[in-house]
């Protein structure tokens, strides 16, 4: 028993390891547009509106990493409907502009904070939460399509399933009066 639940965690790693590093990746350049940008426009031309500044950086941050997360991270997971990918990618990116905006917000109007390195740090912290929520988001709802076909990840689900499904081998046919006579 212990030796199939170190197994089963050991599949569920392997699952997730190699999405986590590219999906960090994408991340940390987001995070350093946004940040970047955010930070240069509380300071520069939109030294009045925080949350308008920490808005736009989000905003281009987001686009970026549209790009880099259908392209790249999750490339082998892209839904055959782009406009409903699309669709789900923004509104998850709105609510993660939205907590990181909040963040910065709350800070601001609620906790009357006006110092701008406090406001800018809300707004990572906001981030931060955000990265976490985009993730598993993106995982399970946007960039959902199995990978199965991908001979990296065709063992993945052996660990992980208790009673894993007979699998056609490559060239085989996988119907079911073929996979009874082997």
């Amino acid at each position: 028993m212990i030796n199939t639940l170190a197994d089963r965690i050991r599949g569920f790693a392997s699952l997730f390891w190699r999405e986590v590093a590219k999906f960090g990746a994408v991340g940390g350049v987001a995070f350093v547009i946004d940040n970047g940008l955010t930070y240069y426009l509380m300071h520069g031309p939109m030294s009045d509106s925080p949350s308008e500044a920490r808005f736009v950086g989000a905003l281009l941050a987001t686009i970026f990493s549209w790009v880099a997360n259908r392209f790249w991270t999750f490339r082998h997971r892209r839904q055959d409907n782009v406009l409903r990918e699309f669709v789900m990618f923004a509104i998850i990116n709105g609510i993660g502009i939205g907590i990181s905006t909040g963040f910065t917000f709350i800070a601001n109007y609620w906790l009357h904070i006006t110092e701008k390195n406090l406001l800018f740090a809300a707004g990572v912290f906001g981030i931060l939460v955000a990265t976490v929520v985009r993730f598993f988001a993106y995982r399970f709802l946007v960039f959902n399509q199995e990978l199965d076909e991908e001979p990296e990840f065709s063992h993945d689900h052996e660990l992980i399933e208790l009673h894993p499904k007979a699998r056609p081998e490559a060239g085989q046919a996988s119907d079911p009066e073929s996979l009874k006579r082997r």
